[in-house]
């Protein structure tokens, strides 16, 4: 029984070949796998944890190579569902000078968006010690019921809950839809990862404290604010624990956050955190800190989530020399 359990969007994102120009001016582009809850699967797996996705994808070449994808990186994707009606979901990306990412997404509707709470394996869910789930597979049904089906099984079960409101506005009706289903999302969390730019978005402030205190407002006891390069802050209610981040050559940052999340989780079950998610000591919050940030800076020094994912023992050498 795999001990993550990650569900949501599995896509292919076609990253243009050439940085600092536009979508339209792009040359051409490059096939990667992708989707958030999916490369948290994936990270999760590499640093050495077992882990599983669920999702729903096209039964065509994309949805194909996305099972075979995962299931390479150590993924258990037997709970994968394959439609036959939608197709797997596109996403067209450029990349900026700086590695930070433009999108254009293909969904009318795809597959992922189509995931009902009847096709849930709820088995997998009652066996996992965290479940994973994000913003996007709750902005409209089926697929929405679905997410709060899965998350209501795998917190009666004592699992965990893992959320990231990932912000992907041209996928929203409005900008006020977004905010809306993305905190629609947060009282059912015991950990969540929120990059600054959602902190702000979600509470019309850049105060990261306030925000934080906002959060843990709601019931969530472990929360990570990420800030790119600058590194993150993680408080768990009593404390707040700042790690600057590392310095490295940023050639794409797809899957950083994915990362770091992963990171997390697979502490979270390592050491064998339970429900209710209780404060951590310092010194252990200090490490987790150090630990994401390397796993996210890592994922940022090539192109693409999935093949830039480090395994644990790439994580050790890297902070061996940092």
């Amino acid at each position: 029984m795999s001990r993550v359990v990650c569900l949501g969007e599995a896509l292919i994102d076609f990253v243009s070949d050439v940085s600092g120009v536009d979508l339209m001016d792009a040359p051409g582009f490059r096939k990667a796998p992708g989707g958030a809850p999916a490369n948290v699967a994936v990270g999760v797996a590499k640093l050495g944890t077992s882990a599983a996705f669920l999702g729903k994808v096209g039964d065509d070449p994309f949805g194909r190579f996305l099972a075979r994808s995962f299931g390479e990186a150590g993924v258990d994707t037997s709970h994968m569902l394959f439609d036959t009606k939608a197709r797997t979901g596109l996403a067209f990306v450029s990349l900026a000078p700086d590695g930070e990412r433009d999108f254009c997404f293909f969904r009318n509707p795809s597959a992922d968006m189509l995931l009902t709470p009847e096709e849930l394996p709820v088995d997998l869910l009652r066996g996992c010690k965290v479940f994973h789930y994000g913003s996007i597979t709750l902005i409209q049904d089926p697929s929405r019921a679905a997410t709060l089906r899965a998350i209501e099984v795998a917190k009666e079960a004592g699992a965990i809950i893992s959320y990231d409101p990932n912000l992907r506005l041209p996928l929203w009706p409005s900008a006020d839809a977004a905010r809306e289903g993305m905190l629609s999302g947060l009282p059912y969390a015991d950990f969540v990862k929120v990059s600054e730019e959602e902190l702000e978005f979600l509470f019309g402030s850049d105060d990261v404290p306030d925000g934080i205190g906002k959060l843990h407002d709601m019931g969530i006891a472990l929360i990570a604010v990420t800030a790119g390069a600058n590194g993150c802050t993680l408080s768990d209610g009593e404390r707040q624990v700042s790690h600057t981040g590392f310095r490295v050559n940023a050639k794409d940052t797809t899957g950083a956050g994915d990362g770091f999340v992963a990171a997390v989780l697979r502490h979270l079950v390592e050491a064998d955190r339970g429900t209710p998610l209780k404060a951590l000591p310092k010194d252990e919050i200090e490490a987790l800190a150090r630990y994401a940030n390397a796993v996210g800076a890592i994922t940022t020094t090539q192109k693409g989530a999935i093949p830039a994912l480090p395994t644990a023992e790439a994580v050790q050498d890297f902070l061996n020399t940092h």
